[in-house]
């Protein structure tokens, strides 16, 4: 995550240095979502053939080695390159490591723990905005004659992103192969051997208490090459599913408005803390470019600390309200608490243009960002479609459809904030609302939590 969106705290802080227009800003948001697109379906490729811990070892570390070296981009075009390749690399991450987690698991605990995890990820965004405050306001700048350039704060900032995923890479070392995709591959002692131990790491016990002398799995065929890998996807009775899922990421546009989440923010919070403009709405403020007087103590290109915790504050209440829906989820199911939180956070978007305050707009806006959860939800149903030979692939590919409308809305997005901010928000939040009509050809899953949470 740190990798991924590193940019979008480091934009407005790098902009005199770099010299960026606001369409270079645009490309280099937009940059890592291409990066994304190609790497997660590769990543999830590779997690089925290679097995998942070994390829998302490989991805954390090349990632967070890409990542640092951006932060001695020498111009924009470097840093949107270095940064595209960095996120090609990551891509892979989200679905293999929601993939080998839900392998890992007892079914009965597959649905609240998915959300647990996306509860931590809601967060990391605001952990994110939690260590610039005190890294991005500080005033040291050393030359490196070698680079031609300025080691300063938001080159550190960058290169303090990449410690996450070297962390994760070591913590990752000390973790087993998910036991469901070694068995899939025909080692069925080596699968029970990791069975026990998870079960002793779990319990504090010997492996040996946990009695357990065969496993069973339903009959598949187990692909050979990366056509037998890809077709079953398009191909009956999966096909039906592929094109649902990838539709359903593809609607979620809300991440668009995630991406320049730090620089709306930062904007807002300039207008409300000198009073001006707070009669009107959030799309008043940014479209009509309302006039700030410029405070003579801050620094120029300096992101607003203020801006920073409001960030936060959205992803503690993602955070919260993800997991208060784990305790629900096993009732209600994932597809229709997907459908609910598309209605809800879509009309939401739209109200966001109707009230013409800044402080009740803001709220409305929160409310939509919200509607990022469902991402989670997407992925638990994906994992719930899907064979295990299969799965990493089809969660990276189905995922893609997200990128790929990232990648798409971010520039649209950027144009239409300057040009005609309502459209932006009347449209995207419609065609997202749209997606709970689509999740609704989806099967009900709630039946079918029941049953297996009371086997």
């Amino acid at each position: 995550m740190c990798v991924c969106y590193a940019t979008t705290i480091i934009i407005p802080a790098s902009a005199c240095e770099l010299g960026t227009t606001t369409s270079q800003q645009g490309y280099i948001a937009s940059g890592p979502r291409f990066g994304e697109i190609t790497g997660a379906i590769i990543g999830g490729y590779l997690g089925d053939k290679f097995g998942r811990r070994r390829v998302l070892l490989f991805a954390l570390i090349s990632s967070a080695v890409l990542n640092g070296i951006a932060s001695i981009s020498v111009n924009w075009v470097m840093l949107l390159i270095v940064q595209s390749l960095a996120s090609f690399c990551s891509a892979g991450q989200y679905s293999l490591a929601m993939t080998i987690l839900c392998e890992s698991v007892p079914m009965c605990k597959r649905n609240v723990l998915v959300l647990w995890v996306l509860s931590i990820l809601c967060l990391s965004q605001g952990i994110m905005a939690v260590i610039a405050i005190p890294i991005i306001p500080l005033p040291f700048s050393f030359y490196l004659p070698g680079l031609g350039i300025y080691w300063n704060s938001w080159r550190t900032l960058l290169l303090v992103y990449s410690t996450p995923s070297l962390l994760a890479a070591v913590l990752l070392f000390f973790m087993q192969e998910s036991p469901k995709y070694v068995f899939a591959k025909g080692h069925e002692e080596e699968s029970i051997d990791i069975i026990k131990t998870i079960h002793r790491w779990n319990n504090w016990k010997p492996a040996e208490d946990f009695q357990i002398k065969s496993l069973t799995l339903d009959a598949i065929d187990e692909p050979t090459s990366i056509k037998d890998q890809i077709v079953p996807l398009f191909k009956a009775p999966l096909l039906k599913y592929t094109v649902i899922m990838t539709t359903l990421y593809l609607l979620q546009l809300i991440t668009a408005f995630g991406v320049w989440l730090p620089t709306i923010v930062n904007q807002f919070m300039q207008i409300v803390e000198t009073g001006v403009g707070t009669n009107t709405s959030l799309c008043s403020i940014i479209s009509d470019s309302v006039q700030v007087p410029v405070d003579p103590d801050v620094a120029p290109c300096a992101l607003n600390v203020s801006s920073l915790l409001l960030v936060m504050s959205m992803s503690a209440l993602r955070s919260f309200l993800n997991i208060l829906l784990s305790l629900v989820v096993n009732r209600v199911g994932y597809r229709n608490m997907a459908i609910c939180f598309t209605v809800v956070c879509g009309v939401s978007g739209i109200m966001v243009n109707l009230i013409p305050n800044a402080y009740a707009s803001v709220v409305f806006f929160m409310i939509f960002m919200t509607g990022a959860l469902v991402t989670g939800m997407y992925v638990a149903i994906t994992v719930a479609l899907f064979p295990t030979h299969l799965r990493a692939l089809a969660v990276a590919l189905t995922s893609t459809g997200g990128s790929i409308g990232m990648l798409a809305s971010v520039p649209i997005l950027n144009r239409l904030l300057e040009v005609n901010c309502s459209a932006g928000f009347y449209a995207f939040s419609s065609i997202f609302l749209s997606s709970a009509f689509i999740a609704a050809f989806l099967p009900d899953d709630s039946r079918s939590l029941k049953k297996k949470l009371e086997q």
